[in-house]
């Protein structure tokens, strides 16, 4: 029988959904916490509210919905947002976005 690693493990709770619940439920606790914990010494409540909405987007279809409607309204926010929670589709429409600049420059020259 193969052993389940650390990462398959907690992957497996993530589908339970009384657990997704409870994690999305953290996300909105930890997002309307990060004032208050902002408001001490160093940059605690960016990573409170990081680590909030994080946990938001992952759980919740609702939020990823306006998150994309965001996104498109907002695209150069989106970016911000996507390089601060390093979302791998952030890494991957980087990459693209600098293949295209560079094509174009060889085109160019």
């Amino acid at each position: 029988m193969a052993r389940m690693s650390v990462r398959e493990k907690w992957l497996a709770w993530g589908r339970i959904p009384l657990v997704r619940q409870a994690l999305f439920l953290l996300g909105v606790v930890l997002i309307i916490i990060s004032p208050i914990v902002g408001a001490l010494p160093g940059p605690g409540g960016v990573f409170v509210f990081a680590f909030g909405l994080g946990l938001v987007l992952k759980y919740s279809d609702w939020a990823k919905r306006q998150y994309v409607r965001f996104k498109r309204r907002h695209p150069m926010k989106g970016r911000w947002v996507d390089w601060g929670l390093r979302r791998a589709s952030a890494r991957r429409r980087e990459e693209r976005r600098r293949r295209r600049e560079e094509i174009a420059q060889g085109a160019g020259d």
